[in-house]
């Protein structure tokens, strides 16, 4: 076989989504592997935000995989990487994974990892070669708004919070770089040059959905942030608002502040008439876990979080952060 890598082009996007929902969509058993990501889109948005970090394998000329790399700031992982099910078990994969290692020295990755099926010692045999091992269970997990059961807290959370919480979308443009810069000083603050402010202009710029931005009573310190995509084409898909990262400075207030945030984006999402919140919870961050639990959120189903090294990062029981690295 003649196998090359190169970086996707806007023309392979098409072609690269299809792989992606047959890949994942057989390797689940459906019996319609197309359906797999129902309209969200996992392709089109991550080359827009960066097509240097995008990557593809053609063999024999053909498009046959695709591989992406998402950096916010000093943390960085991969995927999905999708190879089509004919060049399965090929040894093709590993093809796909040198240029992402590449990618992450080149910006200087201090924290990689990356989200795969706990369930595969295929999966994970193979990203241990590569120097990262399985350390936290990560549960993708969903919540269903029911009006009647949350209108009060929605009505108090509407009534008592929302002059706090701000929408990126509602920021004056000549402003947005200075809160940009206050996200970055909040994240910094969880863990050494943490950095969502690509993700947050990614979010704004392709309309993919709002970043929630929470501040102290005195509405002048940012206390969290929740960058949230919604409808079709994006992450989440129809009718769904995927919390696809949220953090909550440390301090004695940030369970209840937490609790805020999810009360915001249960808000945003009625809003728009979404009745599904997603979210992914590393069950390391045993705070943050348990009070998405007890606000009703329910583990849809769950995966692995592999670490270059082994390392930690951020996942204390403590932290408060949600994420998956999907």
């Amino acid at each position: 076989m003649n196998v090359n890598v190169r970086n996707l082009r806007e023309d392979d996007l098409d072609d690269a989504d299809t792989i992606l929902r047959l890949s994942f969509g057989t390797f689940m058993g459906l019996d319609d592997p197309m359906s797999f990501f129902g309209d969200s889109d996992f392709v089109r948005s991550r080359y827009t935000t960066d097509p240097n970090s995008a990557f593809a394998i053609e063999i024999d000329g053909n498009l046959v995989g695709s591989n992406f790399v998402t950096d916010w700031g000093s943390v960085g992982f991969f995927g999905p990487l999708s190879i089509h099910p004919t060049y399965w078990n090929k040894g093709i994969a590993k093809h796909l994974i040198i240029p992402v290692l590449e990618r992450l020295a080149k910006l200087e990755i201090q924290y990689a990892g990356l989200f795969t099926f706990a369930q595969s010692p295929k999966h994970v045999y193979l990203y241990q070669k590569y120097d990262f091992w399985p350390r936290f269970l990560t549960s993708i997990m969903t919540k269903t708004i029911t009006e009647k059961n949350d209108e009060k807290r929605l009505e108090l959370s509407q009534k008592h919070e929302k002059p706090h919480d701000v929408r990126f979308t509602e920021i004056r443009n000549d402003v947005k770089s200075l809160v940009l810069d206050d996200c970055k000083y909040l994240t910094n603050g969880i863990f050494p040059g943490l950095d969502l402010q690509k993700e947050i202009l990614a979010v704004d710029s392709q309309k993919l959905g709002d970043t929630i931005l929470l501040y102290d009573p005195s509405g002048n310190k940012l206390t969290g942030i929740a960058i949230c995509h919604y409808g079709k084409g994006t992450e989440a898909g129809s009718n769904v608002c995927y919390i696809k990262f949220a953090a909550i400075s440390t301090n004695n207030n940030s369970h209840s502040n937490f609790v805020r945030m999810l009360n915001s984006v249960e808000s945003m999402a009625l809003e728009k008439g979404i009745y599904k919140i997603t979210a992914g919870s590393n069950m390391e961050r045993h705070l943050a876990y348990k009070a998405m639990i007890n606000y009703g959120f329910k583990s849809e189903f769950q995966g692995v979080s592999m670490h270059k090294g082994n390392k930690q990062g951020y996942n204390t029981p403590s932290t408060f952060i949600i994420d998956d690295w999907r």
